[in-house]
């Protein structure tokens, strides 16, 4: 079950049973007792945990497996090869250090969320103590403070209300509902959660409205939201996909490494060498085997992939996060502004009988138009901009949006009275004069609007068609039946009712003024869905990705934007599909993971409960890789919990931001797919990379380590350096520029269970790494055996030269091969990328130089190739060798193809 905490019980219990157990009256505290609590309770502040220093976390960052046998490789290069292992060891503790800077600012970055946490106190809160109202600082609060709220306020502490006058407070941050919550003093029910425990003010919520007092229950990290900065401390640091993948390919490598170092070492020794040679040979080759580059090269593809999703609207804060996203599998996604346009809308009218769409024409002079616009608050800016409560501003803006000159019509029927809104009777009304063919009527209208039930009792006639008639049993029924229809569609329903009286009053009462109303019409409002959100789930759908809903919100509204959207279908019923905070309350975690697939909306959800629902779905049970999406401080939790956490650029808090890995600018769902796409893209591309390099450093130590064996000379150190820096580099690069493949978003999510050398990729590894050393090998064999090169002190320089320049170059035509681990090359346009064709053409230039430079050719024994009689012949059989690995590749890749394994492995 679901732990409570120490003050949810407050909730339950009568205001003057507060008061006691708390040992204080409506005059509060005294300064002496007050004191003497906050010595017992600290200081009302967010509490920082234990933290490191940047030199600690720039030391853990060389924990990693792969870090690590990097900077062995680098000492064993300086030991074994002198001035050519100090160059490689440099290079190598130069990528190590680069991906160590990055993992520390990464690092502070996710420190932001309870920084922020603590910087949305407030300042100052307004106390009784010792019987008179005092501004105290915020931090000097302590349970059992009688704390003065009003509007404007940010609430100190959580607390129990007292007293209440028409108090609403704004509790976004929370609940991830931006409509302000009318509070009162009356008792809840023990299982309601925080956006139904109206009795209750927590703490880092606004005050939009009215006026109250309340007792301090909770303070500090007792509070809800102190209870929100324990769940971001505590929760575990987690390994994204990318880090495991990384992490299980080091130990892969490293036992390949370490298996075919001790087949070389052993079948060297058997043949009857040196033992010392072959331990130096061995270990050769091992260094060799590693991909030094690899971590620099994964970095950068992924700071590229930060780049493209940027210019998409998701801003990156923790590098993982890229590919992350293509691993997905489910994605959580809040409601209010994400899925929805975080914007009370007017969708539907009815008036005369007659339920209209927004989007008809309506006259100006029908009652409900009129008040909705008359009895309101809203205030407009001079450019047009509306402030005031949500529900509100929807009127005033459909008003807008019809063309109505609300300026004009006020400047003709001006207010002259009020009756402000009351959370009790849920009415407000306005006194305006009446207009000149109206008079005979009275010479002033009420105008009223406020739930309908409760309007409705108040109204003995009805407006129809122009004229004022008795309101039956048979019409009310009809109208409460439209009530009911729209608030199952998940609409907000206000009516709307009017009365003309004779005279203006000093003084207006709702036990007068608000009785024997017309009704004139109701509206229904709704936070209407994101156009392109509900293509966007579609879209989610067919690439396998499950979207569900998780709000703050009540669940049949929730239910219905869900319907609109296409989470739930016409097949799901709301029985089957829903699950709100009080249902999840009678769950354990065990139970949870049993049921959690089987829903698709939770509503009326805690912090605790968000954290819970993730935590199911990334169980051994299930192990679904869990994107969630949130704005508000409540959700900050489940984002840290979340493999990736996803926040939003406009709506949300500095916490939700800091825990989050990606945060979206335009606080859209349909980026969030877009950002899946190139999550997905970015993983192929690096997959791509591994395959290239790796096969790559297969074929060389094949290459070496069957030379050795069978006693040729064939490839110097500083060969091997100048191909690890040359051949390797610059293609792999310019293989993460990749445009996504076509068909990216036609398959299953990837997955927890898969790695980077899966779908494929280490098969291709092998049979391309093989025939890449196969081939080489073959190119000195013929050079010493069918084109006779020269002989040296027993050595082939010119045999070895052609090796060289054959690994070399097969590389780079091998490089056009991983474009694609199973469709043709020519499928497209082999040269569509820019960047991997200018970094072939840097990569082709920087080996030429090794071979026309004078002096530098001698260096690297490769100036036979250059003016050479049998030049010629020596240059074809190099170019030929290296490209008839495409032509290899692609018969391969056909066989995988016809044969339905390329499908099998992709799915």
């Amino acid at each position: 079950m679901a732990e409570e905490s120490s003050h949810d019980k407050y909730f339950t219990v009568d205001a003057d049973d507060i008061l006691k157990t708390f040992n204080v009256d409506a005059d509060g505290l005294s300064s002496s007792e007050a004191d003497s609590r906050k010595e017992k309770y600290g200081a009302n502040e967010i509490t920082e945990g234990e933290t490191r220093s940047t030199f600690q976390k720039f030391i853990d960052q060389f924990k990693d497996a792969m870090i690590i046998i990097l900077l062995i490789a680098a000492g064993l290069s300086i030991v074994l090869e002198g001035l050519n292992g100090l160059v490689d060891a440099i290079v190598i503790l130069v990528v190590v250090i680069i991906n160590a800077v990055l993992g520390v600012i990464q690092e502070n970055r996710a420190e932001d969320a309870i920084n922020s946490l603590r910087e949305m106190s407030s300042p100052k809160a307004k106390v009784k103590r010792d019987g008179d109202t005092k501004s105290i600082d915020s931090r000097d609060i302590v349970p059992g403070d009688i704390v003065v709220l009003e509007a404007g306020d940010i609430v100190p502490a959580d607390m129990r209300l007292i007293t209440s006058n028409s108090l609403q407070v704004e509790e976004a941050a929370l609940t991830g509902e931006s409509v302000p919550v009318d509070k009162s003093t009356g008792i809840v029910e023990a299982d309601a959660g925080i956006g139904d425990r109206v009795n209750m003010a927590f703490s880092s919520t606004n005050v939009t409205y009215g006026r109250a007092t309340g007792v301090v229950t909770a303070t500090a990290m007792d509070t809800e939201v102190g209870n929100i900065a324990t769940m971001i401390e505590n929760s575990e640091d987690k390994q994204t996909p990318l880090q495991r993948d990384m992490a299980g390919l080091t130990r892969f490598l490293t036992w390949a490494i370490v298996v075919i170092s001790i087949i070389i070492f052993g079948i060297g020794v058997l043949e009857g060498r040196e033992w010392i040679s072959m331990l130096l040979t061995a270990i050769s080759v091992a260094v060799a085997a590693l991909p030094e580059g690899l971590p620099a090269i994964s970095t950068i593809i992924l700071a590229l992939g930060t780049q493209k999703m940027a210019d998409r609207n998701s801003l990156v804060r923790k590098l993982p996060a890229v590919e992350t996203l293509g691993g997905t599998q489910v994605i959580a996604s809040d409601k209010t502004g994400t899925l929805t346009q975080n914007k009370m809308t007017i969708e539907k009218v009815y008036y005369n009988g007659e339920l209209h769409d927004a989007s008809e024409d309506i006259d100006f002079d029908e009652p409900v138009f009129q008040i909705m616009n008359f009895a309101n608050d809203t205030t407009v800016s001079i450019d047009g901009k509306l402030a005031g409560d949500p529900t509100e501003t929807a009127m005033i803006q459909f008003g807008m949006d019809k063309g109505f000159d609300l300026k004009a019509a006020l400047d003709k029927q001006p207010r002259v009275g009020e009756i402000a809104f009351d959370s009790d009777r849920k009415m407000s009304t306005t006194v305006h004069p009446a207009k000149e063919s109206d008079q005979s009527q009275g010479q002033f209208v009420v105008m009223t609007k406020g739930a309908p039930d409760v309007l409705l009792e108040n109204c003995t006639q009805f407006y129809h068609d122009g004229k004022i008639e008795p309101l039956t049993d048979e019409i009310r029924e009809q109208i409460l039946k439209q009530n009911d229809d729209l608030a199952h569609q998940a609409f907000r329903v206000l009516a709307t009712a009017f009365k003309f009286i004779p005279e203006e009053k000093d003084k207006y009462t709702s036990e007068e003024d608000e009785r024997d109303l017309v009704f004139a019409g109701m509206v229904g409002e709704i936070d209407p869905e994101r156009p392109e959100a509900k293509e966007a789930i579609a879209q989610a759908n067919s690439a396998g990705i499950r979207v569900i809903m998780i709000t703050g919100d009540h669940p049949v509204t929730a239910f219905a934007i869900a319907q609109r959207l296409g989470i739930v279908t016409d097949d799901d019923s709301y029985d089957d599909v829903v699950m709100t905070g009080k249902d999840l309350d009678k769950l354990s975690d065990e139970e949870l993971q049993e049921h959690v697939a089987q829903y698709k909306v939770y509503a009326r959800v805690a912090p605790e409960h968000k954290v819970r629902i993730v935590k199911a779905w990334q169980s051994d049970k299930h192990n679904k890789i869990v994107a969630m999406t949130g704005d508000g401080v409540n959700d900050a939790p489940s984002l840290k919990q979340a493999d990736i956490g996803i926040g939003m650029g406009i709506t949300g808090t500095e916490v939700s931001k800091g825990a989050s890995d990606m945060v979206l600018a335009d606080d859209n769902f349909a980026t969030i797919v877009t950002a899946v796409e190139e999550g997905r893209k970015v993983f192929a591309n690096i997959q791509k990379a591994i395959q290239y390099l790796l096969s790559a450093n297969l074929g060389e130590v094949l290459t070496i380590g069957v030379a050795t064996l069978i006693g040729w000379e064939i490839l110097e150190p500083i060969h091997i350096l100048w191909i690890n820096l040359v051949t390797d580099t610059f293609p792999a690069i310019a293989l993460g520029l990749e445009k996504a493949e076509s068909d990216v978003m036609e398959h299953e999510p990837r997955g927890a269970e898969s790695s980077l050398l899966s779908r494929g990729v280490l098969p291709s590894i092998f049979y391309q790494g093989l025939y890449e050393g196969g081939i080489t090998l073959f190119v000195f064999w013929f050079a010493v055996n069918v084109l006779n090169v020269e002989i040296v002190d027993g050595l082939y320089p010119d045999a070895e030269a052609m090796a060289f320049m054959t690994l070399c170059f097969i590389q780079l035509a091998h490089a056009f091969n991983c474009k694609s681990v199973f469709k043709s090359l020519f499928a497209k346009n082999p040269f569509d990328n820019k960047s991997f064709n200018i970094g072939i053409l840097v990569s082709t230039l920087l080996l030429l130089l090794t071979v026309f430079i004078p002096g530098i050719n001698t260096i690297f024994g490769t100036n036979h190739l250059v003016g050479d009689p049998i030049a010629g012949k020596m240059w074809l059989v190099i170019i030929g060798a290296a490209l008839s690995i495409i032509v290899y590749v692609e018969i391969v890749k056909w066989i995988m193809r016809a044969s339905g394994y390329a499908e099998r492995a992709e799915n």
